[in-house]
């Protein structure tokens, strides 16, 4: 479908989510600084750190028309593995929890939908956390994931219609 101009200046919003002090946990945020470094985006997508936030993410999701989540997540499959989560398979449900301080990615996914907030074009891009445990940076294999990530996310971006340029690196002559 072509993109309208009035289109173009929807709302996209890219959320690097984790931990970097949690070892993978912190790929969402590796990933996030990677398209900030090497990528140009057009105008009306937000790159935006999402780090732990929980609850207070709300807003941001729910202003979002279209959403790409970016996070270490646990598929059941090998270390390292690229996952990639439509809309429709992304967890979100409410669980009982022992604190306020508790709430994580899946509650605030459950109350967007609940609202009926939760942008129709949401997916949700990572890979398979070989470590997570205390340790900063990421375990080398999902260092090496890195790239592939952002990649999944650049492609869904120009599907979406948005124009993406890699960066052109300069160097010293």
């Amino acid at each position: 479908m072509p993109m309208t101009p009035e289109a173009d200046r929807r709302s996209t919003v890219i959320l690097g989510l984790g931990n970097p002090l949690m070892g993978d946990d912190g790929l969402g945020l590796a990933v996030l600084e990677r398209l900030r470094r090497e990528w140009d985006v057009p105008p009306g997508i937000e790159l935006v750190d999402g780090g732990t936030w929980g609850m207070n993410l709300l807003p941001l999701i729910e202003d979002a028309d279209r959403l790409i989540l970016i996070d270490a997540i646990r598929g059941g499959v090998a270390p390292g593995d690229l996952i990639t989560l439509e809309r429709d398979q992304l967890p979100m449900y409410i669980a009982h929890k022992f604190s306020p301080h508790q709430v994580d990615l899946k509650e605030v996914l459950a109350l967007a939908e609940l609202r009926g907030t939760l942008a129709e074009e949401t997916v949700a891009f990572g890979a398979e956390p070989a470590l997570v445990e205390l340790q900063f940076g990421l375990s080398p294999l999902l260092e090496t994931r890195v790239d592939a990530v952002a990649q999944l996310v650049i492609d869904r971006l120009v599907a979406w219609g948005h124009e993406c340029e890699p960066r052109v690196a300069v160097t010293d002559a």
